[in-house]
């Protein structure tokens, strides 16, 4: 399969969502694109990479649309999440109920403040950061999500792919050194609202 851009997987996810959320048996492209913010000759295009979705002036069929995304993005299979760093940021996403509903369990916390270790969050326990690779190698986690300060956030990530986690989703606001196997998305807060503090000054 030829690659795929990030941004067209987005736009896939942007219309699983509406697509859970819609109550009519089907729904066109035209309707789908307003939902999602984008063009109707957009949507069919996102949809073509993975094959023929629909038919011409029916358009697409609610339930079996959901179940083909649902599989492109891999989410007919659970996963299994660690999550290294057990601050404020680290207690949003453990509480976070959506990371469940699509299939990503939160399995391991970990952290190296003796006052955060052994403490339980949303019926797991905070571990020493120390027992990581050791946890790991127990249990193989397949994503790991890494909140931590960014001094120590390089030191975790080499800890965690000597492990054999391919999948991080980085909250540390610091570029990452990864092998070219681990996939790993950078999620910089202060980057977003930079960017919409130009579209506000610049109005």
């Amino acid at each position: 399969m030829r690659k795929i851009s990030d941004s067209t997987v987005r736009r896939l996810s942007v219309y699983l969502r509406f697509l859970e959320q819609t109550k009519t048996p089907t729904i066109s492209s035209r309707e789908l694109a307003r939902l999602g913010g984008t063009t109707s000759a957009q949507v069919r295009k996102d949809l073509s990479f993975f094959g023929s979705f629909g038919k011409r002036g029916l358009g697409y069929a609610v339930p079996e649309l959901t179940r083909r995304i649902r599989d492109i993005l891999g989410l007919e299979r659970g996963y299994r999440v660690v999550l290294v760093g057990a601050g404020r940021m680290g207690g949003a996403l453990v509480q976070y109920q959506g990371f469940k509903q699509r299939g990503f369990h939160i399995t391991a916390i970990y952290d190296h403040d003796a006052r955060k270790i052994g403490s339980r969050w949303n019926g797991l326990v905070v571990r020493d950061v120390t027992h990581l690779e050791n946890d790991l190698k127990k249990d193989p986690s397949d994503i790991a999500i890494v909140a931590t300060p960014a001094e120590s956030a390089q030191q975790v990530v080499d800890r965690l792919v000597r492990s054999g986690v391919k999948a991080i989703l980085n909250f540390a606001p610091v570029p990452l050194n990864v092998p070219a196997d681990v996939e790993v998305k950078t999620v910089n807060m202060a980057l977003e609202l930079e960017t919409l503090s130009y579209s506000l000054a610049n109005r």
